[in-house]
């Protein structure tokens, strides 16, 4: 059997593993260890590979972003920062037909800037608005269906947590990737706050309009989402942001390390002077995003193991061969890579995707032209598919995050839910469409600021 047909045989018996329930970690690690043993005939140089390999893959500085990260979203979560965002929103918002379900979306928006996780965002924003929605008369279908998408945009808008893991693995600037994800990020949003608006014209029985705030109750509420506002622009604007004047194009005030270190220790001394946060409200945090922590370092080395075995069958290579000698167009490997993106995303977590999938996928799309640079090439590809995956998230019938909220809800039936996420796809699949279609909405902040 060659290299290539080895791979693809384990590949194959992995993915029915992980079908089978069994955790992606251990699967992966499997996969690559008896498949590096196979290849080599012995069972040493896999034992070998083992005692160095945790090291060298832990000790990369850049890893120490996710448990901070981790903690700001704790933090945060426990502070009731989402709260505030959402009666915000809600008040700016609530007088337009659909309006709650607006401030949803922009409620979500501005918690995954500080949480940075999906499922989180999700399951967060959906105790706090779907109760409020609800006892507005709003249907099940539009609830439930606008906070499981909102939910996505916990990953997409920076910081998060799988752009640094994305970055990492593909050697990209964690920066370039977070600057990248800022303006496909928004669109989302814009896209959400449109299909809502469509949505309550075609059923105007979905929603109604709240009487108008004055502008004074309007301003409090405003005002009192400062903490978010700070945090998030001090944290993003300290890693981009020229904070010399003296001399301009200097050091920015924080890497990405200390950023994140930044935006954990502020959220905690607000969620402390603000008696929103409580020592044993802080020892949860930490014993929760220890638990987290230990699951995302676990997939990763997995994720090396099988890397290392995928390197010795040279089976990126030669499938990125394989795709120029056939003459593929571009797009069309593009869109196969997307579809399948978008059918496991139905079954597996946008992690464990990214990291199983690039390494095979990164390499092939590398050489094909798309009339970009290699970084460039890069940075698009990792946009592109990490929204895919997220629609994976919301796509029925087992998108993940369509259980989070309907388990939030209780007793609305899950096919309201798929309903209401139905035109939420539609205009993710628009979205998709046209950042491939116009790579530069991607980019274009990139080479502005670098």
């Amino acid at each position: 059997m060659t290299g290539l047909a080895l791979a693809l045989t384990a590949l194959g018996l992995m993915l029915g593993a992980v079908f089978l329930r069994v955790p992606i970690a251990i699967a992966m690690g499997l996969t690559g260890f008896f498949g590096t043993w196979a290849v080599l005939g012995s069972a040493n140089a896999p034992l070998a590979q083992l005692k160095a390999l945790p090291y060298d893959t832990f000790s990369n500085p850049s890893l120490s972003i996710i448990p901070l990260f981790l903690l700001m979203g704790q933090f945060a979560t426990r502070t009731g920062m989402s709260a505030a965002l959402f009666r915000a929103a809600a008040d700016w918002l609530g007088h337009r037909k659909g309006g709650m379900a607006m401030a949803s979306v922009g409620a979500c928006a501005g918690f995954g800037a500080i949480c940075g996780s999906s499922l989180a965002t999700a399951s967060t924003m959906g105790q706090v608005a779907l109760p409020e929605m609800r006892a507005r008369g709003y249907s099940d279908a539009l609830s439930t269906g606008v906070l499981a998408a909102g939910g996505t945009l916990g990953i997409l808008i920076p910081p998060s947590i799988i752009l640094v893991i994305y970055a990492i693995i593909a050697e990209q600037n964690i920066v370039k990737m977070f600057m990248a994800a800022i303006i496909p990020g928004l669109l989302a949003a814009l896209g959400y706050l449109l299909t809502v608006a469509v949505y309550v014209r075609l059923r105007p029985d979905a929603a109604r309009a709240e009487p108008r705030k004055p502008y004074r109750a309007r301003l409090r509420t405003l005002i009192a989402t400062w903490p978010v506002i700070v945090i998030f622009g001090l944290t993003m604007g300290g890693i981009v942001g020229d904070w010399n004047w003296a001399k301009p194009g200097a050091q920015a005030l924080f890497t990405p390390n200390e950023a994140a270190a930044f935006g954990a220790v502020a959220t905690a001394l607000y969620g402390l002077a603000a008696r929103r946060l409580t020592v044993a409200g802080v020892l949860a945090s930490v014993l929760e995003t220890a638990k987290a922590t230990a699951m995302i370092f676990f997939i990763l080395l997995g994720a090396e193991v099988l890397k290392g075995f995928l390197a010795l069958t040279r089976t990126p290579d030669l499938l990125a061969q394989w795709v120029l000698t056939e003459g593929f167009g571009p797009y069309t490997v593009l869109l196969i890579m997307l579809l399948a993106y978008l059918a496991f995303g139905c079954l597996m977590d946008s992690l464990s995707m990214i990291l199983l999938t690039v390494p095979i996928f990164l390499p092939i799309i590398a050489v094909l032209d798309f009339g970009l640079t290699p970084e460039q090439t890069a940075i698009w590809f990792g946009i592109i598919a990490l929204i895919v995956v997220e629609v994976g998230l919301i796509t029925p019938p087992v998108g993940m995050n369509l259980f989070i909220i309907n388990g939030v809800a209780g007793d609305i039936p899950m096919g309201r839910t798929y309903r209401g996420v139905l035109p939420f796809i539609c205009a993710d699949i628009l979205r998709v469409i046209l950042l491939v279609s116009f790579p530069a909405i991607s980019l274009w902040l990139v080479g502005a600021l670098f």
